[in-house]
């Protein structure tokens, strides 16, 4: 019995340190070092090389096989990370099997500089140890083959060493967001210090920015330190302040998505000397409301023309296509074309509407009896219908319901005239002998 207690153990021991192992386990990064470059975001071009970032969640988790360079690659060029959080080691981050499509990263030198925004002046009114400071610094963007994910990490490693370690990292896990009018959105923003790092303590910084076609605008600051808000706040727009503080949980929130809201979002971490920043893009996508007029449709004659409008409104973006169909009493629909559209016109809340004009020529389109006229809305959002019934009357060819309709009004007609000629017939001689009577 205590044999087999020993052996499961070990079998324990055994899987734990598998797991381990798998876990620690890291896709080899290519990214391009881009030697000038303007802060946050990626770009395509200035001077770039080819480089290799080794990953791992331990600093002795590199064996020594994986640190020498392969021999296509430049040695100045192959990094070894050390990453406790695990960011870098997302499977998405590398390429699928089989998959032209890849991730995107770069890595850019970086420098320890002071922030002087109102906001993040708190954080560096103490000086650092410059020892700290004095080190080769390097920043990464990430995004993810999927592009769902993006990151941005700095690092930092002593003069002159290849390995670095991951200080401060910045994740989203939501790079494209759409939501409805109304509704509230949640933008995703987290970030991540390494507790080993003497800024660690040293307080943070949370800013988010928009811009949309060279429009900027600040939507929220945020004070970690000092544990204040900035003066400046978009209304309905505010953070986690509990869940920042404790899981690093900088998500954006708005209460209320308007269509103003569309565009794109910067979240922004600082701490002391350091800062990293990741963007999501937001679009408030609103299906229409369709309307025809009139309705109902007035009966129709063979050979008329009859106007026909739809009215689509409150929807939002702009990408719209209107169209009209046709579903006659056989149950066959075929389309009528678009009709002639008219431009967009723009609601006080940001939506959109637009309309369409149809012509029908009862004779020329061959519409039969009539049917079902439907308007079709193409949207982002969704496909919206709205139909109307057509009556088309007075055909020189009857119908067979028609028939039996007009047989059936006959036989009511013969049955009234009948009647009636019963009734004066059997009332005529009751009074003829009454007026001999009153002669006599």
């Amino acid at each position: 019995m205590t044999e087999f207690s020993t052996i499961y153990k070990l079998s324990l021991v055994a899987v734990f340190c598998l797991v381990q192992a798998c876990s620690s386990s890291c896709p080899v990064l290519e990214c391009w070092f881009v030697h000038e470059k303007g802060r946050g975001g990626l770009t395509s071009g200035g001077n770039q090389e080819k480089t290799l970032l080794y990953i791992s969640t331990d600093e002795h988790g590199h064996p020594a096989e994986s640190q020498r360079a392969p021999s296509d690659a430049n040695p100045d060029r192959v990094f070894f990370i050390t990453d406790p959080a695990g960011t870098l080691c997302q499977p998405s981050l590398n390429r699928p099997s089989g998959s032209a499509k890849k991730s995107q990263c770069e890595i850019n030198p970086f420098l320890p500089h002071p922030s002087d925004l109102k906001w993040v002046a708190a954080l560096t009114e103490s000086t650092l140890s410059p020892l700290y400071l004095q080190a080769d610094w390097f920043t990464t963007s990430h995004q993810d083959s999927k592009q769902q994910r993006t990151i941005s990490s700095i690092m930092r490693a002593p003069p002159g060493a290849k390995e670095h370690n991951v200080i401060l990292s910045v994740t989203s896990t939501t790079i494209n967001v759409q939501a409805r009018l109304g509704e509230p959105v949640q933008l995703d923003c987290s970030y991540w210090v390494d507790p080993s790092s003497p800024l660690s303590g040293s307080g943070f910084a949370v800013e988010w920015r928009y811009q949309f076609r060279g429009d900027g605008r600040l939507v929220l600051a945020y004070d970690g330190k000092m544990d204040r808000v900035a003066d400046i706040q978009e209304e309905g727009a505010t953070l986690d302040f509990e869940g920042l503080h404790e899981k690093g949980n900088a998500s954006l929130i708005l209460q209320e998505a308007k269509v103003r809201h569309s565009g794109m979002y910067i979240c922004t971490v600082y701490l002391p000397y350091l800062v990293a920043q990741v963007a999501v893009e937001l679009e408030i996508v609103e299906p229409p409301t369709l309307s025809i007029y009139p309705s109902p449709l007035p009966l129709t004659v063979p050979g008329q023309t009859l106007i026909v409008q739809c009215e689509a409104s409150g929807f939002a973006p702009l990408s719209l296509e209107l169209s009209w169909e046709f579903k006659g009493t056989d149950g066959k629909s075929r389309p009528l074309g678009s009709g002639s559209v008219t431009g967009h016109r723009q609601a006080w809340d940001g939506t959109f509407s637009q309309s369409s004009r149809l012509e029908l020529d009862t004779t020329n389109l061959d519409l039969g009896r009539g049917g079902e006229v439907t308007c079709v809305g193409v949207h982002p959002g969704g496909t919206r219908r709205a139909s109307v019934t057509l009556n088309v009357i007075g055909f020189s060819t009857p119908s067979v319901e028609d028939s039996m309709a007009m047989v059936g009004v006959a036989l009511v007609l013969y049955g009234l005239i009948k009647f009636v000629s019963w009734t004066f017939t059997s009332s005529g001689p009751d009074e003829a002998d009454e007026q001999h009577k009153k002669k006599n």
